[in-house]
């Protein structure tokens, strides 16, 4: 009867276990380690050449989504790491260009499928991370642009995520390139401005700064906005 009872929980654990496999993320690491430099930018010539790890990755991201039984770090580093691969994909297939601006409509364009559903840039942004409810995103997915966020050179991981977003979100908000922070006044980039609804308002929203600035932002500083720079990230 014991022996009875410890084969059907091994086989209640290896169900368990099986159904809450996730998508292995490695081989995204791989190419970004290769492909893409510390300071984020791209190496779209070499890797146009060399797409077999990067079309294997997309492969399972196509064949894998997120189950209901994902946590969710889980979730978010998937639809993280899609959306920025997709992007990889989309600038190589129409590499050379000088801007992701060039193409038509690039984030409305539905260019790939996930299990079955075609799917564009956009679905990922505004209908599935942005309602996840964590401004965080914002500093992890990268538009191929100089003004963008830096691409991180590896995966965003579940068991790591949460440090992952904090130490992107710590490193955009104090690049002097793409905000400009003095205790009085703010130059900010305009995805603080294009997103304002995703982040806390008012004098909540300096406090959410000076949560990441390395200097104190007094709380009635004015704000203003920079221009965006949507050259190539290469």
């Amino acid at each position: 009867m014991k022996q009875i009872h410890f084969l059907i929980c091994s086989f209640l654990l290896c169900f368990c276990t099986a159904s809450a496999q996730t998508i292995d993320h490695s081989k995204w690491t791989d190419v970004l380690q290769v492909y893409v430099a510390k300071n984020g930018n791209v190496n779209y010539r070499d890797l146009q050449n060399n797409r077999i790890v990067l079309n294997d990755y997309l492969n399972d991201l196509a064949s894998n989504s997120p189950k209901d039984n994902w946590s969710n770090a889980e979730t978010k580093a998937y639809w993280i790491n899609a959306y920025n691969a997709y992007t990889i994909q989309l600038i190589l297939d129409n590499y050379p260009l000088k801007s992701i601006k060039d193409l038509n409509d690039p984030w409305d364009q539905t260019f790939f499928k996930i299990n079955g559903e075609t799917m564009s840039l956009n679905t990922i942004e505004h209908k599935i991370l942005r309602p996840m409810g964590d401004p965080r995103i914002h500093f992890a997915i990268v538009c191929a642009s100089e003004s963008c966020p830096k691409l991180l050179n590896y995966a965003y991981e579940p068991e790591t995520l949460n440090d992952q977003l904090d130490e992107v979100a710590k490193e955009f908000i104090n690049d002097a390139s793409k905000n400009s922070l003095t205790a009085s006044q703010i130059t900010i980039s305009k995805i603080f401005k294009w997103f304002k609804s995703d982040f806390p308002k008012g004098a909540a929203f300096i406090n959410y700064l000076n949560n990441y600035s390395t200097l104190k932002i007094h709380p009635e500083t004015k704000i203003n906005y920079q221009n965006y720079n949507w050259s190539l990230n290469e």
